[in-house]
């Protein structure tokens, strides 16, 4: 298809082309057997689909509505690729919680990545058509962004994590028989005529329950950069495909960026106020938006490394003194 004649459907295609291509390469080729992704590896994977995305955004750029619907594209995709953040945070504390082996990261995490695909297409074109039949949705959006920026902004950054009140855990646990060995990273098994699951399905069904709950907040967040279902879908699922790689990168780093959850709910509040100015018909332009959650991202990770938290600074001046 000529992507000049029919830019949008050319682009769907393409976009779709590339996730398919990297579900059968990622799982079929590269990563047949479990192990262990090292921080290079990590690295690479990290560098690609940010080059990836890129490139989609210039194509759009260039043949689907110029400067503007590209900024809006690198705009969703920024605001979805760092509140993913706090996905990874949340993921981490799962599989430490579950004590899952970290060879079984990555098949866990495939997998993870397979059902927020799925799961987000139906959030956002659901949401796409409720907001075209009822457009005061969004005030309702933006009043709810506001106050999850708000409460992430005070909330600590160690509360306790307790799976064990997922209400789908609960439900798993009552009908579902599970075993207690992960099997060699399997899913489930069958004993004789009946199937039995192991806990790392239990982290897949946990996983899968808080990237939805995660989706509450950053669907709603990228409606207020544009209502565009092309736009908002590509950007999401081009920022979940790299969180996997992010989260291997990330992993055992991710404590020493401790304000980024302050710019991450500032970020919320801006876009939710955002929103709730247009009913005053006081439009931000995508421009002053892209910039401003630019700036704040890179002020958030800046000087949390220039100006360390008191416990890390201990820590460092301890093994100074050693």
């Amino acid at each position: 298809m000529n992507l000049q004649n029919n830019p949008e459907s050319a682009l769907y295609i393409l976009f779709g082309a590339v996730i398919i291509i990297f579900l059968i390469f990622d799982l079929g080729f590269f990563n047949k057997n479990a192990h262990k992704v090292s921080l290079k590896s990590a690295t690479y994977q990290s560098i690609f689909w940010v080059v990836i995305s890129v490139a989609f955004g210039f194509l759009i750029y260039k043949y689907d509505g110029g400067a503007e619907v590209s900024l809006e594209f690198f705009s969703a995709y920024l605001t979805e690729y760092a509140l993913s953040v706090d996905n990874i945070f949340v993921i981490l504390l799962i599989l430490r919680y579950f004590k899952i082996k970290e060879e079984y990261y990555h098949n866990i995490l495939f997998w993870g990545v397979l059902g927020a695909i799925v799961f987000r297409a139906v959030f956002i074109f659901l949401g796409a058509y409720l907001v075209a039949q009822f457009h005061w949705i969004l005030y309702i959006f933006g009043a709810f962004l506001v106050y999850s920026g708000v409460k992430i902004f005070f909330q600590k950054a160690d509360d306790d994590l307790d799976p064990e009140k997922n209400v789908i855990i609960k439900f798993a646990r009552k009908y579902l028989k599970i075993t207690k060995g992960d099997f060699n990273g399997k899913f489930f098994v069958k004993r004789g005529q009946k199937f039995l699951f192991t806990p790392l399905f239990l982290v897949i069904l946990l996983i899968e329950s808080t990237d939805l709950i995660f989706a509450v907040d950053s669907i709603p967040a990228v409606f207020a950069i544009t209502q565009s279902e092309f736009i908002l879908y590509t950007s999401n699922i081009f920022a979940i495909l790299g969180l996997r790689a992010k989260f291997f990168l990330l992993a055992g780093i991710i404590d020493r960026f401790y304000l980024l959850q302050k710019g991450l709910s500032f970020i919320l509040i801006f876009i939710g106020a955002k929103m709730l100015l247009e009913f005053l018909d006081i439009h931000i332009s995508i421009i002053v938006s892209f910039s401003i959650i630019v700036s704040t991202l890179l002020l958030s990770i800046l000087i949390s490394i220039l100006v360390p938290q008191k416990k890390e600074l201990s820590k460092e001046l301890t093994n100074l003194e050693k």
